[in-house]
């Protein structure tokens, strides 16, 4: 096969196209807040009748996509059994390399205070989720969608 000879190109100036934003300046003009939200009610319920696409939109907006890995179940019955807590050690470490890093400091009792003083505000903050000492399910709102009135804000 020949090669093609390349056409030559017509000199002057070229229109610029429409950007992204006209486009989305009629979205936002064209869907009202209740239309967006009978789109969401529907995902919703969608979801809830077992549609996997309706429940992975929701969640990608609900919670986001995870940054990392899932830890291993193993990983998570270790750090039951050994009382570690991934989320109470990262949460304290800031506070801990202050304190150390500051004076010099290295002193075990210390981060172990630290810890437990971070661990009690989280406790306090956050419902405690499923584990296996205690498989009670948290649930913060029933399956209407409406939230307790004796539950967290």
């Amino acid at each position: 096969m020949g090669r093609r000879k390349q056409t030559e190109y017509i000199k002057g100036t070229a229109q610029h196209r429409r950007t992204e934003g006209d486009y989305m300046g009629v979205l936002l003009d064209t869907v009202t807040l209740n239309d967006w939200r009978s789109v969401v009610n529907g995902a919703l319920q969608a979801a809830k009748a077992g549609d996997s696409q309706a429940r992975n939109w929701l969640g990608q907006y609900l919670i986001g996509r995870p940054d990392g890995k899932a830890p291993t179940p193993m990983n998570i019955v270790v750090q039951q059994l050994s009382g570690a807590d991934p989320v109470v050690d990262k949460l304290a470490k800031p506070a801990i390399d202050r304190a150390l890093y500051s004076s010099g400091n290295t002193n075990d009792d210390f981060k172990a205070h630290i810890k437990a003083l971070v661990a009690i505000e989280l406790q306090a903050k956050v419902k405690p989720l499923e584990t296996i000492e205690s498989p009670a399910t948290a649930r913060l709102c029933d399956d209407s969608g409406v939230k307790p009135s004796n539950e967290l804000d």
